[in-house]
């Protein structure tokens, strides 16, 4: 049980940490304004039909290149956005950092599907 006991530990220290708060204020300020959260919601929405293209072998449409890059170009330039990205990018990053040290503490684990070398 001490595992368990750890992980939830670990959840709470994950949920009061300075990037998940971040994380929380900057996603507060984009859901405040409707049309940016519309922006970044068709951005990814056209940003992962592009990728589906390309995982599926098809050349992806040329006007949906175009469209995804001008969708990025735009949301680029807005503060709001901008923010939301990096502060979802720190969560990101912090998740995989403690995956990988969880990983490496089971390298068997991680042979056996193929995350580790």
């Amino acid at each position: 049980m001490e595992v368990y006991d750890r992980a939830h530990e670990l959840a709470r220290a994950l949920s009061r940490s300075n990037e998940y708060s971040d994380f929380r204020l900057a996603r507060a300020k984009l859901e405040s304004n409707p049309a940016n959260l519309n922006m970044l919601r068709d951005f990814r929405r056209r940003q992962l039909e592009l990728e589906m293209a390309i995982l599926s072998g098809k050349e992806p449409d040329p006007a949906l290149k175009q469209a995804v890059e001008e969708s990025y170009r735009i949301i680029s330039l807005n503060p709001s956005i901008t923010a939301y990205l990096a502060a979802e990018e720190r969560v990101a990053r912090l998740l995989a950092d403690i995956q990988k040290i969880l990983l490496d503490a089971m390298p068997e684990w991680g042979k056996d599907i193929g995350v580790v070398d």
